[in-house]
């Protein structure tokens, strides 16, 4: 049985390693077979094949058929996709589980302190880093935010405000609920970014291509990269943590929120 590569490769998905790809591929074209039938059909050891299937038997995705010799029938794909479902639902279940303890826990909070402690001997000037990825930068912005204790100001393109309005959206809300004032300059209509975001007070400005997120008047992330020519995974920003460089791009910020 030929199975085209890319379709094999798609199945790893369901949690299948190669030769349990092509083993289940087998017997589905089948219903129903001998571990030495399927060895041959999809082009696997015979040496490896029991293995192979009890794991798949293990995972749900086939049934021993009692008897001499041993047969293998193929539980519907269908079915299978719901016991994949399942399974990673209940391994996500205990995953947050877990880190849920943890929170509570004196290891984090122990954590917290060691971080502290080591924070309180670094320079501001050297609390400076370089973020790549467009998934990255916004985690780091929303992180920011979260600790943010007066003011945001943003700047953003078109498509940015688009982005951040799903991306940042509970960063946001938090931060209003704390009394933090969020402004944002956008090229958006000034009444479809504040459908966008409901949270901020956001004017709309010509078409800048700076991108920058400012906390607090202390710390700035800047974007270096045009957001149109740039992909997302190689999208890259600066953050710097000290107050005097932040506070110049702030001064900037509020020259052109009154402007507008």
């Amino acid at each position: 049985m030929i199975v085209q590569k890319d379709f094999l490769n798609k199945l790893k998905d369901f949690g299948l390693n190669s030769y349990e790809a092509k083993l289940w591929t087998a017997l589905l074209s089948r219903g129903v077979a001998t571990a030495g039938e399927l060895s041959d059909i999809a082009n696997v050891p015979r040496s490896r094949s029991y293995d192979v299937l009890e794991s798949l038997e293990r995972k749900g995705f086939v049934i021993m058929k009692l008897g001499k010799p041993i047969k293998y029938i193929a539980v519907p794909p269908s079915e299978v996709l719901e016991r994949v479902k399942k399974a990673i639902q209940e391994d996500a279940d205990k995953q947050v589980e877990l880190l849920n303890t943890l929170r509570k826990s004196e290891i984090l909070g122990d954590l917290s302190s060691l971080h502290k402690q080591g924070i309180e001997t670094v320079e501001p000037a050297d609390l400076t880093g370089a973020v790549r990825g467009r998934p990255n930068l916004y985690n780091h912005i929303a992180s920011t935010i979260k600790n943010a204790e007066k003011t945001v100001c943003i700047m953003t393109t078109a498509a940015g405000l688009a982005r951040k309005s799903e991306a940042l959206k509970n960063a946001f809300q938090k931060a209003k609920e704390r009394g933090v004032s969020i402004r944002i300059l956008s090229p958006v209509q000034a009444s479809q970014a504040k459908t966008m975001m409901p949270a901020a007070q956001v004017k709309q400005i010509d078409e800048v291509p700076a991108r920058f997120c400012i906390v607090d008047g202390k710390q700035i992330t800047f974007m270096v990269l045009d957001d149109v020519d740039t992909h997302p995974n190689y999208d890259f920003g600066v953050w710097v943590n000290t107050a005097s460089f932040a506070k110049s791009f702030e001064n900037i910020f509020n020259l052109l929120w009154e402007k507008h």
